[in-house]
């Protein structure tokens, strides 16, 4: 089988949009990790970029054998080796999200329009972050979730993320949208994850309200967001995670709503959130329900960064 090489820097979040590029094409990968031995070198690695150095000494990669049709690579640590790797074996190559600060001559660059990226013909700009495409995993996640909790009824669930750079999350914010959510979800079941990232004091808060299925990630890290994005008829998302959200926003059937926590209203994310909502994918909670419903098709991108692959 013909196979796709990851270049990664082991960060779940990059490496995951990476399967889920390859996945979403067909091809089984192989994943790679790099990293640099100090930040100056990273900084140079910008410099040689942009004078056209292919320098592998900047970087420690792990040694692979075989054959691939093309490199795919993801964030600012992976995309100049991923170029490096690519050109050394004189085969395409593929940056997810946008590389700034390098030279956009890449094969094919998945771009979210959150970046806003520049028209040009090699990026492919798409509204949300690349999550898995693999039915499979999903159904393996609702079997998974049905062997802990048997649902009875219509449910509304809540995913709660964390505080990090764009965004808050304290136990008195959370406890208002908690109130407010319960108060909007009368008569469904109500369900709830944690984070990595969620406070103590605010996975606390959330412990003590009477959720139907409650999992807090302190205490268990079963996942349980692939039956939540296949089984709920609402889904509630916190602002800051932009993973959870596309992940809401091109699965399942569910209405979504934004639990809003983000910092800076003229963000990039804050961005984000405002194109989902023009195309009716989500809708900002307010204390009442919207129906935004619509699903993003990430199938004609993925077709266009196939050609440009030549795959």
């Amino acid at each position: 089988m013909k196979k796709l090489l990851i270049i990664t820097d082991g960060k779940a979040g990059h490496e995951n949009q990476s399967k889920a590029f390859c996945t979403a094409l067909g091809y089984a990968f192989d994943c790679v990790r790099v990293s640099y031995p100090t930040r100056m070198h990273k900084a140079l690695s910008y410099l040689a970029d942009r004078i056209g150095l292919l320098w592998s000494g900047l970087f420690s990669i792990e040694q692979t054998d075989g054959f691939y049709s093309a490199v795919v690579c993801t964030g600012s640590t992976a995309f100049y080796p991923g170029k490096v790797a690519a050109r050394r074996r004189g085969i395409p190559v593929a940056a997810i999200l946008y590389p700034s600060g390098y030279k956009l001559n890449f094969d094919c660059v998945l771009a979210p329009g959150f970046d806003q990226p520049p028209n040009h013909p090699n990026i492919v700009s798409i509204p949300v972050n690349l999550t898995s495409t693999n039915a499979a995993f999903y159904e393996a996640g609702v079997s998974a979730f049905r062997s802990r909790y048997t649902p009875s009824r219509p449910a509304a669930a809540l995913i709660v993320g964390g505080p990090n750079a764009i965004a808050t999350l304290s136990a008195d914010a959370m406890r208002h949208e908690l109130d407010r959510f319960f108060a909007a979800t009368e008569g469904q079941e109500r369900w709830v994850t944690t984070s990595r990232r969620t406070p103590r004091d605010v996975e606390a808060l959330i412990d003590g309200y009477p959720f139907d299925y409650k999992l807090i990630y302190s205490r268990d890290t079963f996942n349980p967001i692939p039956a939540f994005v296949s089984l709920c008829d609402r889904l509630f998302v916190t602002a800051d995670s932009t993973g959870m959200i596309s992940e809401a926003v091109t699965r399942g059937s569910a209405k979504v709503e934004i639990v809003m926590n983000l910092k800076n209203a003229s963000s990039k994310f804050s961005r984000f959130v405002r194109d989902l909502e023009s195309a009716h994918a989500v809708h900002v909670f307010d204390g009442t329900l919207g129906h935004a419903s619509l699903k993003v098709d990430l199938a004609p991108a993925f077709e266009k960064a196939r050609k440009l692959l030549k795959l």
